[in-house]
């Protein structure tokens, strides 16, 4: 196989970080010697994680295996999801802000027809559910376990205990029609077509403050890993938890 330099868009921050906390993993469980240092095997993390790169390709590079690159990658996914914040974690950073966006998103994922709990109607495809919290700036504060695609967002965000931990702040929180009945601080727009004059500015005024977060999602999407995951689902949160600690201390 043939092998060649390439370059990732991220700070040699994010590296550090992530040398760091293996560096103390290694520690911890006792580790004398392994085919890669930690900082190789941040590297190899990052690379899959931020550019999607298979095993076989990451195991060519770094001249280790493929079974190698594999255990190397989830145990750096590990570490990270385990210092993931959880919502009531976020939550605290969270009331300090003048409000909140709230939204969903599908991760794609490659699964059949038959597949019925992981097919998204909305989407029309295959994937996962997560749900994200931004600041007024669109900037990436908290994103959810993911979820089976089939499952509605409004469902979603009551399951995770988003609903209740912003109702129990008294946080205003913008959405989208697809948490229309979620009560409490949850502004959503009107439905209708032929909605009064004083209604459709205030959708378009809710419009504008709500597109924001699409930048959060973009956000997780910059990880090319999310655009298609090809792991088994049970492996998808962690994924996710991990990318929302780098994003963190990239930022």
């Amino acid at each position: 196989m043939i092998v060649y330099s390439s370059s990732m868009d991220l700070s040699s921050r994010t590296l550090r970080f992530l040398t760091g906390q293996l560096a103390a993993r290694r520690k911890e469980i006792g580790t004398r010697w392994r085919r890669l240092p930690a900082s190789r095997q941040a590297l190899l993390a990052l690379a899959h994680l931020r550019c999607g790169d298979t095993y076989a390709q990451l195991a060519a590079g770094f001249g280790i295996g493929i079974a190698t690159a594999f255990r190397y990658i989830g145990e750096a996914i590990e570490v990270l999801s385990a210092i993931a914040p959880t919502l009531t974690e976020a939550m605290e950073v969270i009331r300090a802000k003048a409000f909140v966006i709230l939204d969903g998103t599908l991760l794609p994922i490659d699964r059949i027809a038959a597949d019925t709990p992981y097919y998204s109607g909305k989407h029309k495809r295959h994937g996962m559910n997560v749900q994200v919290l931004t600041d007024p700036f669109g900037r990436l504060l908290w994103a959810s376990p993911a979820l089976p695609g089939s499952t509605h967002d409004l469902t979603a965000a009551r399951q995770h205990g988003i609903i209740a931990a912003l109702t129990e702040s008294d946080l205003k929180c913008w959405a989208d029609r697809a948490y229309q009945g979620a009560g409490g601080p949850v502004r959503v727009p009107f439905r209708g077509r032929h909605l009064k004059k004083w209604k459709r500015l205030h959708n378009s005024s809710h419009a504008k403050i709500r597109c924001l977060g699409e930048q959060a999602m973009a956000t997780l999407k910059a990880w090319r890993l999310l655009r298609k995951l090809r792991c088994s689902t049970n492996r998808i949160t962690a994924i996710v938890k991990a990318v929302l600690v780098l994003h963190h201390a990239s930022t």
